[in-house]
């Protein structure tokens, strides 16, 4: 039998009512009609008495029918409705006529079939269009209801009748009689006062109904309570179903359901949850999604924790479900013929599990509270056992943590590889395949950030569970075919990974991993590709790294002795053999392979056999390649004079050494063979001059590990000379050939990466003549970078060789890797010599000498792409050789030990008159900035987050990471950890630096152009300064500050800098730190030497300001610094007229206005004093009270302006006529004062006309008409009676800014500037809809007289109409004219009536061309 299907929890009908009862009503016409009826009638006859009942609905448009078809309606609903009223109400025995109405009803509806034809819906006789579009109609009972004089008669009448019914069963035709009486109570549109006397007791009745009807009634009757009552009936309905919730448990779920859709109090709510929550362990599985759905509703934010936590300990889904399954089970028993039957209880129960987690989790997803207070609960669990592991939804968890791994959030990431961890240490072995299977999957997707995680994954897995990761390395094996897409980074965790599985026991389960690793390897070895070559050799030592593991101190690997075996020692050896003779006969191969030993050697403590072995090979052959004796000069015909130069020390006659440099660079440049070394003599060993740096950093790396840090024994390659050239370019640069010119090139950059390894070598010694030697090392780098960047300007099309050798292949350049080797016999002692005494010492350089501006430039948007294709004939072309990064050996972090040293700048020295002792030891400014730029790019590397650094589009993907290998081999938490460590002498730094500006200022008197601003030594000091403000953001803003293992760091981090201002006070609070933190920083807002050293401090300053919990108290100091340094005169630069790149201008312009307590008077200040300024000012000159704003910078001010200001705007809440009347006033000055700034700014566009203002002013103008739509024309609505005049003085300032907005639509027309016309047709809706609700909002305050519409004539930005071209010809093609309205104005006429007279108008525009 079809029945009405009782919907709970709507306010509103639906279509599924109407669908119902239009479906009831339909199968009432095709089932024939009962026989129980107390008179016939003729089927299909029209009802025909004398009634007052029957006579008023026919005369108001309704026919009563017999028989089985509905009831007709003539009419429209509403219009029956109002006919029947005004009758009725107008009858001459009103009110008696509405007894004898209701009479005539009562004496209809004793026929049951009457009865239900009034209970069903009518017909409607009228066509579609004469319908206004209702499909639906509906009950005569139910439009009687809609009568206020009828409704409280006919709603006695219904509670009489249904009783009747109750016990009845439902009818032949389908139908249920008490559920069509009550659906006629819902959805009333209205209520006749609850306080009459039918109505008075509606709650009791329905309660009475429902203690007594039979279940399935009951259900319908308690669900339906919420669409029958009034919100004032709520709190005693829910008195009543409490009380009937302990006495009848068949009704839980309707009950439940009922009472979290009312109003109730929230004591209430708690006395039910604790009922409910008593009986969970009892409930059956069905009911139990409704009653979790009900608790947590019921939830507040003082006991959102204690009920989870109880909700938690209570919820035993296990318990829940076997009851269900073994009653499955008995039912299969007893009925074996009926599969299905218990087929279905059983998904039934499945089913209920899934509903009652979609519950939680709707919960959990949409409120805040519950989220958190099952998050807090979780963390409260203690002890292990309490955790619940699901181990039936293994499957979810792996497909969540995928999904979790495409995200571009770092910390989204982590938790998404913390998934795949748990899953493997937690689930069955299945689930463990599953997990290495979908971690394969990641690493063989392609996507660089899925590999990097899902290796590092697996890294994680092989130390914590190696057992269980032995059982599933054939999976992980598989990668293997491919590694074409991995990077080496990601290539040497794969072998390092399969090494460890392989050999780490010697498991006969192991030998076929090891058989296949090396049968890769030998065939990457062998290939003539170097693509594939470096895979083999950084497999090849990755792998010889872990056979060759000092096994003494790891518990992990093979237990036992400490020492390798013969055998495995063996086994290295021929491994490592295997791989340099497949490499040397390729420089670039050769290289790489020192680099990965070295790193190898680096990173990992060896076995002593395998490092002895390596110590003696290595040292011997670096002896015979690269070292000779200083006496023995080298002869040949050479295209320069051979000198030895860059010595530290004066020797004898032939004590010494020296490197070979441009002896072997000459045979490899000015003899090559098809970019493979040869020999010019069979006896001859084949060397490259590519291959001296890194040779030289495996040998001191071995020494270092050999000697435990004393590198006495090659010591002497700190201060040896290098057969070089003069380099000093002078008059001969022009006459040099290309070749000759490429040939100096390379001969400095080799000479750079030797002199960066040697720092990288000695940066650690303590000895003072070391250190000294160090920083002059450091010195003569700073002067060959000078003299590179002259030779570089000269020579176009120059490619240096490489420095950095693990590139892929699309990154290698081929010419740059052939060389031709010369025989170098090589005679004396790396470190037999003695050392000479300190008198010897070379005297401090000048810290200034040959430094040029290009390397000190400290605007980033000046080295965007390399400058060295064209020349000038007058001035030089500038070459930046942060362009070369890739061509340079990376610097370790040990290097910047060396900013523990002290700093003398020039200016300093010349005061306080230091003496030669205390020079030499100390840092110059030079060597000081090449540090610093060096540290800051590490940062940026390392800690700023990778989606902040898109890699461009046609970019490769590891650009970014040439020349940071090492780097990349420490986490990022060690890098930081590392810059925490430097943090107290780069603040010593910090602190001179700002001293030196100090006194500089003191000594020009405050002038801005001073004789000391234009110096080299005040460029490379303000370089210093910006840089060290960079590392310093760079620093604090690393989000890994969040992590909890991090917050030790952050602590330590801030303490070095709050000591500074108050030193000796420990264990302090985390926000007393960052408020000593950012007062410390902001002292330094005195002595800013340039604007982007002042963006950097207050990005800086934000960054600390995020951290701290109550950031509002130092949020107005960083809108004050910002306003302070908008207000300096900066010192120009000399390549543009304005020392200020634009996007640093507009970054914080951006930062005052949205740190500032009031954008709109800023912005007025801005518009209304500095921009009036600026135009009365000279061509050249700026506001005088921002002279940051200059006529070049106008757009950027404009463009920042029109942004905060809508943005501003567009936060503003609308508000409600609920609102107190000071709210309303406050919100509509505040639209005052913005609609005054968009004037100000709008009508800059009469002087300001260039396209870009007019760009901005076009869309950004769209966006505050916008914003006045929806946030201010509500308030409008409800202010217009109390604040006339406000109102309309604010629609008459606006009107004015929406002309000029149609002017400069008509300018963007007429010179047909696409980059302006394509704002114009949104920007003539957006103006086309505020006067439709300008008119709307006087409709509604009964002003509709004042509004009215005409022709509104295009015109120019000076007010000049616009005459098209074809005006004469396309009159016929215009659609239609340009419409205003204008908005009446005046004071109210005596006798209070409102007559406005002319406010304003409102322009729109909608010709065919507007597209």
């Amino acid at each position: 039998m079809a029945l009405v299907k009782m919907v709970s929890k709507r306010r509103l009908p639906t279509s599924e009512d109407k669908e119902n009862l239009t479906e009831d009503a339909s199968k009432a016409r095709k089932q024939p009609l009962s026989k129980k009826t107390k008179k016939s009638h003729v089927h299909n006859e029209v009802e025909e008495n004398n009634s007052v009942f029957v006579k008023l609905l026919k005369t108001s448009g309704i026919t009563l029918k017999t028989g089985e078809n509905q009831n007709q309606l003539a009419v429209d609903q509403i219009i029956f409705q109002r006919k029947l009223f005004q009758t009725l109400r107008k009858h001459p025995s009103y009110p008696k006529i509405i007894e004898e109405f209701v009479s005539g009803l009562e004496s209809y509806i004793e026929d049951q079939n009457s009865f239900r034809n009034c209970l069903l819906s009518c017909e409607h006789l009228q066509d579609e269009e004469a319908s206004m579009g209702t499909s639906y109609c509906k009950s005569l009972i139910k439009l009687l209801l809609g009568i206020d004089i009828l409704q409280p008669a006919i709603i006695k009448i219904l509670f009489e009748k249904l009783p009747e019914f109750i016990f009845k069963n439902v009818n032949s035709d389908g139908l249920s009689m008490p559920r069509l009486i009550i659906n006629q109570l819902k959805w009333l549109d209205r209520v006749v006062d609850s306080k009459s006397p039918p109505l008075q007791d509606l709650t009791t009745k329905i309660m009475q109904l429902i203690s007594i009807a039979p279940v399935y009634l009951q259900h319908d009757f308690v669900t339906s309570l919420p669409e029958i009552l009034g919100d004032s009936q709520h709190a005693d309905v829910g008195k009543e179903l409490s009380d009937l919730l302990t006495e009848n448990t068949l009704l839980t779920v309707p009950i439940l359901d009922v009472l979290s859709s009312l109003q109730l109090e929230p004591k209430l709510l708690t006395k039910v949850r604790q009922l409910v929550m008593g009986k969970l362990s009892s409930v059956m599985l069905d009911d139990l999604p409704m009653i979790i759905k009900f608790i947590l509703h019921s939830i507040t934010a003082t006991d959102a924790l204690e009920v989870i936590s109880e909700l938690r300990e209570k919820l035993d889904l296990q318990h829940c479900i076997l009851p269900s399954l073994l009653q499955a089970s008995q039912s299969k028993v007893k009925n074996k013929g009926q599969k299905s039957s218990s087929g279905n209880q059983e998904n039934s129960g499945q089913d209920c599990v899934i509903l009652l987690f979609d519950v939680i989790k709707s919960a959990v997803r949409y409120e805040k509270i519950i989220s958190e207070a099952w998050i807090k609960a979780i963390e409260n669990t203690t002890s292990v056992s309490e955790h619940k592991v699901l181990k039936d939804i293994c499957p979810s968890i792996l497909s969540l943590a995928q999904s979790l791994l495409h995200s571009l959030d770092q910390s989204i990431i982590l938790f998404g590889s913390l998934l795949y961890k748990y899953a493997f240490n937690f689930f069955d072995t299945y689930c463990q395949q599953e997990v290495i299977g979908a971690l394969v999957t990641h690493i063989c997707s392609g996507n660089e950030a899925e590999v990097d995680t899902a290796l590092d994954v697996l890294l994680d897995l092989v130390v914590l569970n190696p057992s269980a990761m032995r059982l599933n390395a054939v999976f992980v094996k598989g990668i293997l075919d491919y590694l074409d897409n991995m990077s080496p980074q990601q290539i040497r965790k794969l072998f390092y990974i399969l090494s460890t599985l392989a050999f780490s026991k010697q498991h006969e389960a192991s030998s076929h991993i090891q058989d296949d690793m090396h049968l890769v390897i030998r065939k990457q070895l062998s290939s003539t590709m170097f693509k594939y070559k470096l895979t083999g050799i950084i497999g090849a030592v990755t792998m010889a790294g872990i056979i060759a593991a000092d096994r003494s101190r790891s518990s992990s690997l093979t237990p036992g002795r400490g020492d390798l075996s013969s055998e495995q020692c063996t086994q290295v050896t021929s491994l490592l053999q295997l791989v340099h003779s497949c490499s040397e006969q390729s420089p670039q191969a050769s290289a790489l392979y020192y680099d990965e030993f070295a790193n190898l050697i680096q990173g990992r403590k060896l076995a002593p056999q395998v490092l002895e072995w390596a110590g003696q090979t290595i040292f011997n052959d670096f002896q015979d390649a690269f070292v000779v004796d200083i006496c023995v000069v080298p002869e040949g015909d050479y295209p320069f004079p051979v000198k030895a130069l860059y010595g530290l020390e004066d020797y004898d006659s032939c004590d010494g050494i020296a490197i070979n440099l441009l002896p072997l660079l000459f045979s490899r440049d000015f003899v090559k063979d098809g970019g493979r070394l040869t020999s010019q003599e069979s006896d001859q060993k084949l060397v490259s001059p590519l291959c001296l740096a890194p040779y030289f950093r495996l040998l001191r790396l071995c020494v270092d590990r050999q000697h435990n840090g004393n590198l006495e024994e090659i010591d002497g390659l700190l201060d040896c000379p290098i057969f070089l050239t003069d380099l000093e370019p002078g008059e001969r640069l022009e006459s040099m050939s290309v070749q000759e010119r490429s040939f100096i090139c390379s001969l400095i950059f080799l000479t750079l990466n030797w002199f960066r390894e040697v720092v990288n070598a000695f940066c650690r010694q303590t000895l003072p003549e070391m250190k000294v030697k160090v920083l002059t090392r450091l010195k003569h780098i700073v002067e060959l970078q000078q003299l590179l960047e002259k030779h570089l300007a000269v020579t176009p099309d120059y490619v240096p060789p490489l420095a950095n050798f693990d590139l892929e292949t699309s990154e290698v350049t081929p010419h740059t890797s052939t060389a031709v080797s010369a025989k170098i016999r090589i005679q004396g002692n790396l470190g037999g010599r003695k050392r000479k005494a300190d008198g010897n010492k070379t005297s401090s350089p000048d810290p200034l000498s040959k430094e040029d501006n290009s390397e000190c430039d400290p605007a980033p948007s000046d080295r965007s792409q390399l400058e060295k294709e064209f020349r000038g004939k007058e001035e030089k072309t500038s070459v930046s050789l942060q362009n070369y990064h890739a061509f340079f050996r990376e610097l370790d972090l040990e290097v910047f030990s060396i900013l523990h040293c002290g700093l003398v700048a020039k200016f300093i020295l010349d005061t306080e008159m230091h003496t030669e002792a205390t020079e030499v030891v100390q840092l110059q400014p030079p060597e000081l900035l090449f540090l610093l730029e060096d540290l800051a790019q590490k940062l940026e590397n390392m800690l700023t987050p990778s989606v902040t650094r898109r890699v461009p589009f046609l970019k490769s993907k590891g650009n970014r990471n040439i020349g940071f290998s090492h780097l990349h081999q420490r986490s990022a938490s060690e890098i930081a950890h590392s810059v925490v460590q430097l943090l107290s002498p780069m603040c010593n730094h910090l602190e001179n630096i700002h001293n030196y500006f100090q006194c500089l200022t003191a000594k020009n008197h405050d002038v801005v152009d001073g004789p000391g601003i234009k110096g080299q030594e005040y460029d490379i000091m303000s370089s210093c300064y910006q840089r060290l403000l960079q590392i310093l953001h760079g620093l604090f803003a690393w989000n890994g500050f969040f992590q909890p293992e991090n917050i030790n760091l952050l602590y330590s981090a801030l303490e070095v800098l709050a000591n500074r201002l108050k030193p000796g006070e420990p264990d302090q609070a985390l926000e007393e730190l960052l408020s000593q933190s950012f007062h410390y920083l902001q002292n330094f807002h005195l002595s800013i030497p340039s604007f982007q050293c002042a963006l950097y401090l207050i990005r800086l300053l934000m960054v600390i300001l995020e951290k701290s919990t109550a950031p509002t108290q130092n949020k107005g100091k960083i809108a004050s610094l910002a306003r302070q340094f908008l207000f300096r005169v900066w010192p120009s630069g000399e390549k543009e007229k304005s020392g200020i790149p634009n996007d640093q201008l507009q970054a914080l312009l951006s930062i005052y206005l949205e740190h500032t307590d009031s954008v709109l008077k800023a912005i007025e200040e801005i518009a209304g004093v500095g921009v009036p300024e600026l135009i009365s000012s000279p061509k050249e000159a700026s506001s005088s009270t921002f002279p940051t704003l200059t006529r070049h910078t106008f757009v950027i001010f404009f463009h920042v302006m029109m942004a905060e200001l809508e943005k501003t705007v567009k936060g503003l809440q609308a508000g409600t006529a609920a609102d107190s009347e000071q709210i309303h006033e406050e919100k509509l000055l505040y639209w005052n004062m913005a609609v005054r700034d968009f004037s100000i700014l709008i009508n800059l566009i009469k002087v300001f006309d260039s396209r870009p203002v007019l760009h901005v002013c076009l869309k950004y103008g769209r966006l505050f008409v916008e914003a006045f739509l929806k946030q201010c024309m509500p308030l409008l609505d409800f202010s217009f009676r109390k604040h006339r005049e406000d109102v309309l003085s604010l629609l008459e300032t606006f009107q004015l800014n929406t002309r000029l907005l149609h002017h400069l639509c008509g300018h963007s027309k007429i010179h047909q500037d696409t980059k302006l016309t394509k704002h114009v047709p949104l920007l003539k809706k957006t103006l086309e809809l505020l006067v439709c609700r300008v008119k709307a909002m006087l409709i509604l305050n009964n002003c509709r007289e004042a509004f009215w519409l005409g022709n509104l004539k295009n015109r120019d930005l000076q007010g000049e109409e616009i005459i098209s071209q074809n005006s004469q010809e396309s009159t016929a093609d215009e659609s239609e004219d340009d419409t205003a309205s204008q908005v009446s104005k005046s004071k109210g006429t005596e006798d209070g009536e409102e007559d406005e007279a002319s406010d304003g108008e409102k322009e729109q525009e909608s010709d065919d061309d507007s597209d």
